[in-house]
């Protein structure tokens, strides 16, 4: 009796972790992990550099904390199916693969750690609190990987950091915040994650470039100083946005070439101030609900190519004077309320390469319109913007009369975030999920016209973006095919290698691949391009009117070369394809008793890369910053 109680003890422990989802094993190799770094979003001390334990020797101080950090985060890497940071061994870390150094802007004499690139590498991990010790930092791009969890705080630290590109992950949280303490950032790039909640105002008061915010869960109204923004790419597309139009818009006029807000739960009447933006060449508001007449002003859009106002409640006449804009290449009103078209719309704009489409309106002698029963429930309650509450000024709700069942929705969705959880399996689809709401959208909205965004005149669309004498070479952007064809990355080279991408967006590399229903001849709009004007040393990238429907993430940007602070006009463009995930994962523990075949981790579903947004923007190549 007591060797069969005695047998019970015995096996009572391994039948009790049986049944538990981590095994003993995996729970030791965790603990392990956690000892030798700091907890997931952990301050980070001041001193932890000079307190860390190694018996290695550096260069300088700087190149120590630089193998803290790096090697930090190759623990906090769960999946690399492609062994990218294999070679992330000993104290050599100017070696590593995807990190490049240069020589420090303060102190020629030394070598820092300038910039890191790993994108389309299909990493699984997330971002260790000691990625603040890389404080020599000026690019950083990790697109198309399966990173989750929040931004850590120590992200503030990085005070060189000039492009930011997280793009295509599985990030979560609020909107990571520590990036708005980043006083060199010029770039940044956050779209196709599963960050949530509200926009900050203070993300407009940066002197950004280029804001890639599309393909998240943001619910929220716009910030009233949207206008303060510098940025000359505002890219807002599929979230849960609600309200108007911030009037300030107009005070965009000298800077802002391409705003896409497609795919949100906007609503009330257009200010009239949208007629100030002289430079805008890509203007894309499609499937939102937004009412009232067409502003008169909207003929002062003397830059725009791709204007597209599909999929809303708009009404009233389309002026001639908008249909002959002498720049515009695709005029997407599909799906409106619009009665008529002013002689000489339709027949001024029969150019082989123009789109023109009016469907699914209630325009009479017109094909394809809706039925006037349909018609009449709107259009005999019209809405009168000089006196709706957003009536040309984008201040408070959208007029009663539009039917905006939506914005109370994202309210409600504003669910707050677990910044700490980093859900890898749910922020698997959201490219997935992302794309797939945008194209059915795009496809009910846009009919093939829309479609097709190929490459506008664009100049070369081929952007190759300059390695900038790195060690990246240069990427030619990809032509962004707006179909909603998901663009399956493929693997990612780590290094950047040449990526050829499609043609890019017109004037501007354009970026990522297919994208959704992007305008026609507007560069597709691969939301690829280094981030331009705005103060920064870039160039201002004047994408034609790019597909602005989702463009791919960008993929692969080249390697940093850091060499002068702007990054190159024609950022390559951002392979949009992430690499086929899982593929590789590791397989399963083969050395468990149970199961007699390993079963490899299923391959990841997000592999495919939705298409992006923002015409000329990609993951910009790496810039060239005064002193690298």
């Amino acid at each position: 009796m007591t060797s069969c109680l005695f047998l019970l003890f015995t096996l009572f422990p391994f039948l009790s972790s049986t049944s538990h989802a981590l095994s003993n094993v995996e729970a030791s190799l965790i603990t392990r992990r956690q000892l030798l770094n700091l907890h997931e979003n952990e301050d980070l001390p001041d001193n932890y550099v000079e307190t860390y334990k190694t018996n290695l020797s550096f260069p300088n101080s700087r190149l120590k904390a630089a193998y803290i950090a790096l090697e930090a985060w190759k623990k906090a890497i769960y999946s690399d199916p492609s062994n990218t940071t294999g070679d992330w061994v000993g104290p050599k870390v100017c070696s590593y693969k995807g990190v490049y150094c240069e020589k420090a802007l303060d102190d020629p004499k030394i070598d820092v750690v300038a910039g890191i690139d790993l994108n389309h590498a299909d990493i699984a991990g997330y971002i260790p609190s000691e990625f603040g010790l890389l404080t020599d930092l000026a690019l950083l791009h990790i697109n198309s990987n399966r990173f989750c969890g929040v931004i850590p705080k120590s992200f503030s630290k990085l005070k060189l950091l000039y492009e930011l590109d997280l793009s295509n992950n599985r990030f979560v949280g609020t909107f990571p915040e520590p990036v708005l303490s980043i006083p060199s950032l010029k770039f940044l790039d956050i779209r196709f994650n599963e960050f949530e909640g509200t926009l900050p105002s203070e993300l407009f008061n940066k002197t950004l470039d280029a804001i890639f915010l599309n393909n998240n869960r943001f619910t929220s109204t716009i910030p009233q100083n949207l206008g303060s923004s510098p940025a000359s790419v505002v890219v807002l597309a599929n979230n849960h946005l609600s309200g108007c139009v911030p009037s300030s818009v107009s005070d965009m006029t000298k800077t802002l070439n391409e705003f896409v807000l497609i795919n949100n739960n906007l609503s009330g009447c257009l200010p009239a101030g949208i007629g100030k933006l002289k430079q805008v060449s890509v203007f894309d508001i499609s499937g939102n609900n937004f009412v009232g007449a067409l502003p008169k002003t909207f003929n002062e859009l003397q830059c725009v190519e791709y204007l597209s106002i599909a999929h809303n409640k708009l009404t009233g006449t389309i002026p001639r004077d908008v249909c002959s804009l002498p720049k515009l290449v695709n005029f997407t009103f599909t799906d409106n309320y619009f009665t008529s078209e002013e002689e000489g719309c339709v027949s001024t704009k029969k150019e082989k390469d123009f789109v023109f489409d009016d469907e699914k309106n209630c325009i009479p002698d017109r094909p394809k319109q809706k039925d006037s029963d349909h018609c009449k429930e709107v259009i005999s309650n019209p809405v009168d913007c000089s006196k709706a509450q957003c009536g040309g000024g984008g201040h408070g709700p959208s007029p009663s009369v539009t039917k905006s069942s939506n914005p109370p929705k994202p309210k409600q969705e504003t669910p707050k975030p677990q910044p700490t959880t980093p859900p890898t399996s749910k922020t698997q689809s959201p490219p997935e999920d992302d794309s797939s709401e945008e194209s059915p959208l795009h496809r009910q909205r846009s009919p093939s016209p829309h479609v097709q965004s190929p490459p506008v005149q664009s100049p070369p669309p081929h952007v190759q973006s300059q390695p900038v004498q790195s060690p990246p070479p240069p990427v030619q952007s990809p032509p962004v095919q707006s179909p909603p064809p998901r663009v399956q990355s493929p693997p990612v080279q780590s290094p950047p290698p040449p990526v050829q991408s499609p043609p890019p967006p017109v004037h501007s590399p354009p970026p990522p691949v297919q994208s959704p229903p992007p305008p026609f001849h507007s560069p597709p709009p691969p939301v690829q391009s280094p981030p331009p004007p705005v103060q920064s040393p870039p160039p201002p990238v004047q994408s034609p009117p790019p597909p602005v429907h989702s463009p791919p993430p960008p993929v692969q940007s080249p390697p940093p070369p850091l060499h002068s602070p702007p990054p190159p006009v024609q950022s390559p463009p951002p392979p949009v394809q992430s690499p086929p995930p899982p593929v590789y994962s590791p397989p399963p523990p083969v050395h468990s008793p149970p199961p007699p075949t390993p079963a490899s981790p299923p391959p990841m579903e997000d592999v495919i890369l939705p298409p992006h947004f923002g015409s000329s923007y990609a993951s910009p190549p790496p810039p060239i910053i005064t002193g690298y």
